[in-house]
């Protein structure tokens, strides 16, 4: 467990040296807030708000927004370990640059397996992202793990790590076909038995097989409630 201790600042260094000196680079500041909510013993509802704004874009340095995005899932959970999910999300972005609002449908399944004090999780994702002019369907596959970094379990006040990595496909008609992958890294506390923080940073590079890919640093902080 001491040698997995130091796995976040591995982590975290890698991230740093995928984003130093790359070209085509937005940068990202989005802070989320989240509630989990039980109706029943293996049915559950999350509803989620978040908001992404522009801190580095066209080399300048900047705070502007770019969207809002309103989202809910419901989970049933089919096995102590496993899921499945459907979620709906609207992202409104008329209302900060030129560009349609999307509707999108999510389809989960998510799988965790805890050998010891690090729990590693695998999620698979279809969506359907919908505006005006087109239609998107996504394949996304996560690989995450999270483990305590003080002891064998996380208690109040103690901060534990959460780490990912995700390639994704999109496929539109009449367009070819995008590939992207995100690579997020992100310490939290358990403040109290139902408030959770956590703060940290996501690399993304989308459109990796064309011949001008996207750089995408996010700055990410979130408060998650479980009621």
């Amino acid at each position: 467990m001491y040698s997995t201790k130091w796995f976040p600042f591995f982590f975290l260094l890698l991230l740093m040296g995928n984003v130093h000196a790359q070209e085509n680079l937005t940068g990202y500041w989005q802070p989320q807030i989240a509630v989990n909510y039980r109706v029943a013993g293996t049915y559950s509802h999350n509803f989620s708000v978040a908001n992404r704004n522009y801190i580095y874009d066209d080399e300048e340095l900047t705070l502007k927004g770019r969207q809002l995005d309103l989202a809910h899932f419901s989970k049933l959970k089919i096995r102590d370990n496993q899921s499945i999910a459907l979620g709906i999300q609207y992202r409104f972005r008329s209302n900060f640059e030129h560009k349609e609002n999307e509707l999108r449908l999510t389809q989960q399944y998510n799988i965790t397996h805890k050998p010891l004090a690090v729990r590693f999780g695998h999620r698979v994702r279809t969506e359907e992202r919908i505006t005006n002019s087109l239609t998107i369907h996504r394949f996304r596959y996560r690989f995450a793990m999270d483990f305590p970094l003080m002891g064998e379990e996380v208690d109040l006040g103690e901060p534990y790590f959460v780490g990912s990595f995700e390639n994704l496909l999109s496929v539109a008609k009449d367009n070819a076909p995008q590939y992207d992958t995100r690579l997020s890294a992100q310490i939290g506390w358990q403040l109290n038995v139902g408030v959770k923080f956590q703060m940290g940073m996501e690399y993304r590079m989308e459109d990796y097989n064309s011949n001008l890919p996207q750089n995408i640093l996010f700055i990410l902080t979130s408060v998650q409630l479980s009621l």
